[in-house]
């Protein structure tokens, strides 16, 4: 095995391992808010950290686990830069399916954004303003990450690669399949809106 692929495999598991920190269930932990798994719909994203009330630990959350994504792809840039989007994709993952917490974690839509914004920041900045005008609309955070999600191998197809493009249509699938239940109650007129606490299970 060589030294460049041993670099790949490192960044790569790297990537995963920073994917897998669950920031919202740390935050919400830290400012006395509680096993955020049990509150509201039990995910560990900002979603459900903002379900406590304290809108400064979602913010943080929010951050985080876009950040995590994106400090995965640019760390792996600097070290096995065709390991990048692997690595990327791999702190993706770890968000959804992370190790420390038996492989239950988010959905993806945040680490999705701020790995966009490290890889291809046009893309990046679409996916942002899209999210937040589908999320002013609509007032539904699950719809909101789905459109976005659904229309950023578009802004790639325009302002990218293919390469680029048929990755955030992968990503764009995972995010999908884990919002399946959000999907569902979206059909049915019972999914929460923002500013409407439900409890959700």
């Amino acid at each position: 095995m060589t030294e460049l692929s041993i670099a790949a495999i490192g960044v790569v598991l790297l990537g995963y391992l920073l994917g897998s920190v669950p920031f919202g269930l740390l935050l919400s932990k830290a400012a006395g808010l509680g096993d955020i798994r049990k509150i509201g719909s039990g995910n560990i994203g900002a979603t459900n950290v903002l379900r406590t009330g304290n809108k400064p630990i979602a913010l943080a959350t929010l951050l985080l686990d876009g950040g995590k994504a994106a400090a995965a792809f640019l760390i792996a840039q600097a070290i096995s830069p065709e390991a990048a989007p692997l690595a990327g994709a791999a702190a993706f993952l770890g968000h959804l399916y992370p190790v420390f917490l038996g492989f239950k974690g988010g959905k993806g839509v945040a680490s999705f954004g701020g790995l966009l914004l490290a890889m291809a920041w046009p893309v990046g900045l679409l996916w942002a303003a899209s999210w937040l005008i589908l999320l002013a609309v609509f007032r539904m955070s699950s719809l909101a990450g789905l459109l976005s999600a659904a229309l950023t191998p578009l802004f790639a197809w325009a302002f990218a690669t293919p390469q680029i493009t048929i990755f955030c249509g992968a990503l764009a699938i995972a995010i999908f399949f884990k919002h399946s239940a959000n999907i569902g109650r979206i059909l049915n007129g019972t999914e929460p809106r923002i500013g409407r606490p439900k409890n959700e299970k």
